[in-house]
């Protein structure tokens, strides 16, 4: 079970400053712990622990930061059924899916510890006219400076670790504001980090109310700005962002596109579609949302993919056997409701599921969605995908285009040229082919375009983004 309390992170060290913040059992309802919320003024405090750690940090060694990251990989392996419990409860995670989620925080830091001691710069060739003839440049990465980082509730662990392994291996500072309803994965994560021995001020955890938390946005102390979660508050905070760098991981309203050739693959090809539609109760921004199955194959899918969706089970999520847990909230389900209703009235079926009550909704199927509604436009995040039809290949390439979001999509087919083609031609950050959108490895660039974002996550990228270039040009003689 979870502790009764626990305390924030202020520079290194835990503080428990007050309880104001509770967190619940997500299936149960009932508060599960009680953590320690900071106001402004802590995190104006933090802010200057990090500008003043900034120099410590320059100068400890890359193997000293991979020595922190294994540190943690070590202890994470330790603290691995702990970890996934607390991600169970304060998400309403499926067990399965919070031990997953665990294991994919182990491998972040993995890959950090690796990259730590790989950020390499450039020889550059200057002598390209009789002008700079015995000029050498050299270029090499340092660190940008102190980094805001705003985490979401849905992966509360490795979506932290993308911004926390990354920068501890770049040697930046940084404050992090865990999401209020999911705080406690961020604040184990930072127990652990303060075992170590990085410099004082190199990171601060502080859950805050999103109106009490301005300072992540707007001080100008701060160099670069992660932050993932929806579209409207992401574009919102860009604006407030002032000259910082900001990297914006955001929604999506993910499509997989079944090719026609896929017939004798159906079987592999529906239990993808069911989990990318609707593992952790379909609350990823790559989560199966459309479904674009070829005419030829659309009744037999149809039917296979109905048959697994109802088979699907629904409950605790502690229970090994579930599949689908709550959603984040009551609120988050009757917002989908909503649109599924109003889906309905404006002609769609519901060929699998469509029970709601309280924060639980049950895999569901619709097909006959309208391109104009809610359900089809905008992210539903939530354990519902719509099924459609298709003649043509690249009506399907259109189809999957005619969105706001572009983060991830997926693509069945056995035809290299039309793998190539949806590669060239979707308007996404990613492509995957033969499997669904919702695939992600943390080492690879991950990140959208349009409405999903800016910039690109995975460790190597995302220490690209908290680092700059320093050029040293030297002269032969003079």
């Amino acid at each position: 079970m979870l502790n009764k309390t626990y305390p924030y992170y202020l520079a290194n060290e835990a503080v428990a400053a007050n309880t104001d913040l509770e967190v619940t059992d997500k299936f149960s309802g009932e508060v599960a712990t009680r953590v320690a919320m900071a106001d402004a003024a802590v995190i104006d405090k933090a802010i200057g622990f990090a500008v003043d750690a900034l120099p410590a940090l320059r100068a400890f060694p890359p193997f000293k930061r991979q020595a922190v990251l294994e540190h943690c990989v070590k202890r994470f392996r330790e603290r691995y059924d702990e970890l996934a419990l607390a991600l169970c409860i304060e998400a309403g995670k499926p067990i399965n899916d919070s031990k997953g989620e665990v294991t994919r925080l182990i491998d972040t830091f993995k890959v950090a510890a690796e990259e730590a001691v790989r950020i390499d710069g450039e020889i550059v060739n200057l002598e390209i006219s009789p002008r700079a003839k015995g000029y050498h440049g050299y270029v090499k990465r340092v660190p940008i400076g102190p980094c805001s980082f705003i985490s979401p509730f849905n992966f509360p662990l490795n979506l932290t670790a993308h911004k926390v392994a990354p920068a501890i291996a770049a040697g930046v500072p940084f404050v992090l504001k865990p999401a209020s309803r999911t705080p406690v994965g961020a604040l184990i994560m930072g127990e652990i980090l303060a075992e170590t021995d990085l410099p004082k001020g190199a990171f601060s955890i502080l859950p805050a109310h999103r109106d009490g938390a301005d300072l992540f946005t707007t001080d100008e102390r701060f160099k670069l700005l992660s932050f993932t979660g929806s579209p409207a508050v992401g574009w919102d905070l860009k604006k407030k962002a002032g000259k910082k760098k900001v990297i914006l991981e955001l929604g999506g309203n993910a499509a997989a596109i079944v090719d026609g050739d896929q017939g004798g693959k159906l079987d592999y090809v529906v239990e993808r579609l069911a989990f990318g539609a609707f593992y952790q109760s379909g609350q990823s921004c790559i989560g199966v949302q459309r479904i674009l199955v070829h005419a030829s194959l659309y009744d037999a899918l149809r039917e296979k993919l109905i048959a697994k969706t109802r088979s699907l089970v629904m409950g605790d999520p502690k229970d090994e056997k579930t599949f689908v847990g709550p959603m984040i909230s009551e609120s988050e389900s009757r917002r989908l409701a909503g649109w599924m209703e109003s889906a309905v009235q404006a002609g769609a079926k519901i060929v699998a599921g469509g029970k709601v009550e309280g924060a639980m909704f049950e895999a569901t199927l619709l097909e006959d969605v309208k391109r104009d509604t809610d359900l089809y436009r905008k992210e539903a995040f939530g354990p519902v995908a719509v099924l459609e039809r298709f003649d043509d290949f690249d009506a399907a390439l259109a189809a999957v285009n005619d969105s706001d979001f572009g983060l991830q999509a997926g693509v069945f087919t056995d035809s290299l040229a039309h793998a190539h083609r949806a590669w060239d031609e979707l308007e996404v950050g990613g492509v995957v082919i033969n499997d669904v959108p919702s695939f992600r490895v943390d080492n690879m660039p991950y990140g959208g375009v349009k409405e999903s974002g800016l910039g690109r996550e995975g460790v190597r990228y995302a220490i690209e983004d908290m680092t700059e270039l320093r050029l040293m040009v030297m002269r032969e003689t003079w």
